[in-house]
């Protein structure tokens, strides 16, 4: 029996990639690691982390403690782990690790390096005792989202992207998945998009399971929002999704943040980037007026976690969030 767990069960690790002076993060590299020395350091208090990093003396001078960080050094083009970092799944309770095929969002950009990554950790142990099964299908782990019974959330925009896998039918996707992941049913998301993402929409900016009942969504209140009609849209479909049982989702609004720009581009910047760990939710934040109520509504989404708001500006500003810089991997026996 295969299953593929929800992020907040028990967790072994999480995966960071440290920004170096070969990605997009050059120009202005100190701030940008300031951020990532955040995640970090609010990760590895509670739990272990696997840090890939260019210089591991460098950083290990940046953190105040290593008692649970697992350094290493692998040459990566990004640090967008979420989305080349391995799947897991367990078969018969124990875990397994899924290494898809990664092409930088439909081939925007260079990833030969950041998808071989998975192999070289496997091969340096960071795994161990899990087998990692590589997977002939381009999959990024931002565009889905599990409840850990059975159903995958995800958006046609993303997976049935012909830059991703244009010889599979939808058909053929839903039924790759299936088998891989064990699941019962994969629920479709037709609308829903942010402006300045470069992942064809992912679910982990759009909408998020908080636990099997409950999706967390992005809402957009300004009807002159060029995100609004389609962001309404969205809303309307997650209301008319059912649970295996029949009965619908508890869905729960997270506001679209007051824009940002860069360079006269628009940023998706979102509160459904969210990171869960074992004691601890990192939240995005991004010097908005609703950041406050974002805290407040997590906490109560998440009694028995610290919510650490993580201000994520800098993150955005190369297009990605909390949950894009991370990948869990679950404990290695199913609990």
């Amino acid at each position: 029996m295969k299953r593929l767990p929800a992020e907040w069960e028990k967790q072994d690790s999480v995966i960071v990639v440290f920004p170096h002076v070969n990605s997009d993060w050059v120009n202005d590299l100190e701030s940008a690691q300031a951020v990532f020395l955040r995640i970090i350091s609010s990760i590895s208090y509670s739990q272990k982390v696997i840090l890939i990093c260019d210089d591991i003396e460098s950083v290990k001078s940046m953190l105040c403690y290593h008692d649970r960080i697992s350094f290493t050094t692998i040459s990566t083009n990004d640090t967008w782990v979420r989305d080349y970092g391995p799947i897991s799944i367990y078969q018969e309770g124990k875990r397994e690790l899924l290494d898809f095929r990664f092409n930088a969002w439909g081939g925007k950009f260079e990833s030969a390096l950041d998808d071989a990554v998975n192999e070289k950790l496997h091969k340096g142990y960071h795994f161990y005792p899990s087998k990692l099964t590589p997977v002939d299908m381009v999959l990024e782990g931002g565009s889905i989202e599990s409840d850990g019974a059975g159903t995958l959330l995800s958006t046609k925009r993303c997976l049935l992207n012909p830059n991703r896998n244009p010889n599979l039918s939808q058909n053929e996707i839903e039924e790759r998945l299936t088998e891989l992941f064990g699941l019962e049913r994969i629920l479709w998301l037709e609308n829903g998009y942010l402006e300045g993402d470069d992942t064809d929409a992912h679910i982990d900016t759009l909408a998020r399971f908080v636990d099997e009942k409950t999706i967390a969504y992005v809402k957009c209140y300004d009807e002159i929002d060029s995100h609004y009609r389609e962001l309404k849209e969205m809303e309307r479909e997650l209301k008319s999704f059912r649970r295996l049982n029949g009965e619908p989702y508890a869905l729960v609004p997270l506001p679209l943040p007051k824009p940002i720009y860069k360079d006269e581009r628009r940023l998706p910047a979102t509160y459904a980037n969210f990171l869960i760990t074992n004691h601890t939710l990192l939240l995005p934040i991004y010097n908005d007026e609703n950041d406050t109520k974002m805290v407040e509504l997590f906490k109560e989404l998440f009694p028995t976690r610290e919510v650490i708001p993580i201000n994520s500006v800098r993150l955005i500003e190369e297009g990605g969030s909390i949950h894009c810089s991370t990948m869990q991997v679950p404990a290695v026996n199913e609990c």
